[in-house]
């Protein structure tokens, strides 16, 4: 039986992560910024007070799961904060960086030093396509300044992350799930783009997300992957052309 640790789990893809995982049979911790969890089943164990964006996450998460292995980490923990060039936010960048491409290092270093991942571990960052630089395009514009750069941020965080952990066979990967109905979308005003952009479920984002993490080894270390393909993605063709393969594998 696998063991899963999900890092932001009680809405959106983090959710349905937790919920498929726990029905195939594995044992899933599902960790919540809030005191108030989800009550905990037989096969998810919910860890509150985990915020991504603190220095002690990971020491929480490592004291939590004492001598437990993990086979599977997913962080899904994300925040986006909208901005333009004539109105950026400050407050906002910081807490985007902090929780894309800081919290996750230090949650990643706590867990190694305390001995609970092992030779064929997987972890997963959940980035977006949002941090290409590759498929930023004249026609989108600019703006949302945070949200790119820290999501191209944490694609670098996952690349360095899987060259210190190569030889203890460690493999990273960072996805993008694909674009979901969720509502962090709707609260920045994505929901319009939904149906033009085909928007999916978080359930199904995560049924694709677990089956590519299934096949997903050392061998792919450091890259970084659509598991729904290149549909949601309105530049992939503009920039890169047509009969894009699923799984796609994004450019940097």
């Amino acid at each position: 039986m696998p063991t899963v640790l999900i890092v932001g789990a009680t809405r959106g893809l983090g959710a349905s992560l937790a919920k498929q995982y726990a029905s195939q049979s594995a044992r899933v911790f599902a960790t919540s910024r809030s005191k108030d969890t989800p009550e905990s089943t037989k096969d998810i164990t919910y860890i509150p007070l985990i915020d991504v964006a603190k220095e002690d996450a990971g020491s929480k998460l490592a004291k939590h799961l004492g001598s437990i292995s993990l086979d599977t980490i997913i962080i899904t923990a994300g925040y986006f904060g909208t901005e333009s060039f004539d109105e950026p936010s400050w407050e906002k960048q910081v807490k985007m960086y902090t929780t894309s491409a800081i919290g996750p290092v230090f949650i990643i270093h706590r867990l190694v030093k305390a001995g609970l991942l092992k030779e064929r571990s997987k972890i997963i960052l959940v980035s977006s396509e949002s941090g290409s630089i590759t498929l930023r395009h004249e026609s989108e514009g600019g703006g949302n300044y945070g949200h790119h750069a820290s999501k191209a941020a944490e694609n670098m965080v996952g690349k360095l992350l899987s060259l210190d952990l190569k030889e203890k066979g460690v493999a990273v990967g960072i996805v993008h799930p694909g674009f979901m109905r969720t509502e962090m979308t709707k609260g920045v005003g994505f929901d319009k783009f939904w149906d033009d952009g085909g928007a999916v479920t978080p359930d199904e984002a995560a049924e694709s997300l677990i089956k590519f993490i299934e096949t997903f080894d050392i061998k792919h270390t450091g890259e970084y992957w659509a598991p729904r393909g290149p549909r949601d993605i309105g530049t992939a063709e503009a920039v890169l052309g047509k009969d894009l393969s699923t799984p796609f594998q994004l450019p940097w």
